[in-house]
């Protein structure tokens, strides 16, 4: 029998990891585990705990997905079966009935069910419905009524270069809240089905009341929280922003925006989806992960929202895994040392004098601030030059940071991927990044001759076990580099620091990252530059800023080389701010403001 709570956590990423790292589908992930390890704690008291659910697409093989580039496949086969029987098992047999199929699954996280719920949304076209007296098929039924509900002009906004995945926004919507108007309407439908008047009451009283609540991420699902206002189904609900579309859009001019006041919107905001996100307005509550995004919300949509930052998964009783930073670094230097010999057949340089950095993002060349990175690269190779020939360090050394960012998964990467990168492996703004690699000379083959001492190696692969270069997971990497470095001119929040904390790597961020300000309440182990080192990149001069990052990798690099001990205190100071940035406050917030229930 389902419990009289349900909370339904929704999004266009949610679901089984596919092959696609990072993300939304993180914070999902995390918010449901997080859930399911609070119930399991008793730190949710109520009984029955509630039904825990992950509503998200299902691309069920190569070509399913709307975006082919990404070519996502869903992988179900570690979940158990739903059993066959209660509200939830009939409201996925009705959705069928209606040309909806539901791929379901059971996860058990601390010994607490988490119930996977996958819709496939590409065959909507197939299947024929009657609509206002008129045989068409679902698809076409669907736009039609967000048209008659809500003014959705789909006959225009699918004609747009996105109108694929705009349709696929809409009829995964749809299918959201079509189940979960199954579900709260399911007391209702089943005393129906008896037709005595009497003992269709008696019947309805021995069941529970279904009490749901959604809280949709981002606004690739939003329409299935307008949709069910419009229709009057009773749902709790929230909206989540991890960003803005015209944010985005603007990136590191979206400050300048804030501070003007100025609402105006940049031609490359794609209206059609803008549209889907200003549907947030009809959830009963919005929150957005940082204190830019709450206030591009306000401008550009008119919308009040509240801050709930994101947090991480982290143990707080884990110890540092000092054992697989040392494995993981030695395996990144061995490999690039075999690498590079192979490729360039120049001088062995020894793995024990290979410094190796790291930077990870979408390949969103301004916004994610390269153009810094790389000259702040280039000055810290003059800074190491000096240090050389002061003789304050060996001068063997050689400093590499990987910048990785892809389109899309690599199949095929080449032979002693990545030193070796021909320009067809690279497409986009891929090939675009590495000219302006080369353009400043930080090619990693001018580190054999000692022409240089720092290079960028460009990583444009979705990291892995298996992803043909390192074949290492992000974790590994993140364990293995010395540092991180994160240089964003439009960051919301960045969980890839908080991540980097998590393995013990310090790292060095910029101050438009939305959790900067928490940076404030970190347990300083060190006086001074700490694990985590803010670059002011709003309010100082563009010089200035770069070589406040080339300053603060350099004292990394000494740390490291220099004095072990003060390096593993930043690295202990920068796992202190992942741990303190748990998940715990944010999904106790998330749970009141679904529930109503107060959280101590």
């Amino acid at each position: 029998m389902l419990e009289s709570k349900c909370i339904i956590i929704a999004g266009e990423e949610a679901g089984p990891k596919s092959n696609k790292m990072g993300g939304i589908w993180n914070v999902i992930d995390a918010e449901a585990k997080s859930l399911a390890s609070l119930i399991s704690k008793g730190v949710i008291e109520e009984k029955p705990a509630p039904t825990i659910i992950v509503a998200g697409p299902y691309y069920g093989h190569s070509g399913s997905d709307w975006n082919k580039g990404l070519n996502r496949i869903t992988d179900m086969s570690y979940m158990e079966e739903l059993e066959p029987e209660g509200p939830i098992f009939e409201a996925i047999e009705n959705l069928k009935t209606k040309g909806i199929e539901v791929f379901p699954g059971v996860e058990v996280v601390h010994d607490v069910r988490i119930i996977h719920l996958m819709f496939k949304t590409n065959d909507f076209c197939r299947f024929s419905v009657e609509y206002k007296g008129e045989e068409t098929c679902l698809a076409n039924a669907i736009k039609g009524e967000a048209f008659d509900l809500i003014g959705l002009d789909s006959m225009a906004y699918e004609n747009m270069g996105n109108g694929m995945e705009y349709s696929h926004y809409v009829n995964l919507s749809y299918a959201i809240s079509e189940f979960v108007k199954e579900l709260v309407t399911s007391k209702d439908s089943s005393s129906e089905e008896y037709g005595d008047k009497a003992i269709s009451e008696f019947a309805a009283s021995l069941m529970p009341e279904v009490h749901v609540s959604l809280h949709c991420h981002e606004f690739g699902v939003f329409y299935a929280l307008a949709r069910l206002k419009k229709l009057g189904i009773s749902v709790k609900s929230v909206a989540t922003y991890h960003a803005t579309l015209p944010g985005r859009s603007s990136g590191h001019k979206s400050i300048q925006k804030i501070r003007e006041n100025d609402s105006s919107w940049d031609s490359g905001v794609p209206v059609n989806f803008a549209k889907l996100e200003s549907l947030s307005g009809f959830a009963d509550v919005v929150t957005a992960v940082g204190d830019s995004t709450r206030k591009e919300i306000k401008l550009f949509y008119g919308i009040d929202s509240i801050v709930v930052r994101n947090g991480i998964d982290n143990d707080e009783e884990e110890d540092i895994e000092w054992g697989k930073k040392t494995d993981c670094r030695d395996r990144i230097q061995n490999f690039l040392s075999d690498k590079l010999y192979a490729v360039y057949n120049g001088k062995v340089i020894p793995p024990e004098k290979i410094i190796p950095i790291f930077s990870i993002s979408r390949i969103e060349i301004e916004n994610k601030g390269y153009p810094d990175l790389l000259d702040s690269l280039v000055l810290l190779d003059r800074m190491v030059k000096v240090e050389i020939d002061a003789g304050h360090l060996d001068d063997k050394y050689r400093v590499v940071c990987f910048i990785i960012a892809a389109h899309g998964p690599k199949t095929n990467p080449p032979e002693n991927f990545p030193i070796n990168l021909p320009e067809e492996a690279l497409v986009g703004e891929e090939i675009r990044l590495q000219q302006m690699i080369k353009a400043r000379g930080l090619e990693c083959s001018r580190l054999t001759d000692g022409s240089r001492h720092v290079s960028a190696v460009l990583y444009p692969q979705w990291i892995s076990d298996h992803d043909g270069g390192l074949n290492m997971r992000s974790d590994e990497l993140m364990a293995g580099c010395i540092a991180g470095v994160f240089p964003s001119k439009y960051e919301p929040f960045l969980l890839t620091g908080l991540e980097a904390g998590k393995e013990a790597t310090p790292s060095i961020v910029s101050k438009i990252c939305g959790f900067s300000d928490a940076l404030k309440t970190l347990k300083r182990l060190v006086m001074g530059m700490g694990g985590v080192i803010v670059v002011d990149n709003i309010n100082i001069p563009y010089l200035e800023s770069i070589a406040d990052y080339a300053l603060a990798m350099d004292y990394f690099i000494d740390t490291f080389t220099d004095d072990k001990v003060k390096y593993n205190l930043l690295c202990q100071e920068a796992n202190l701010l992942a741990k303190d940035m748990n998940w715990e406050e944010p999904i106790k917030t998330y749970y009141e403001l679904l529930t109503g229930t107060r959280m101590e």
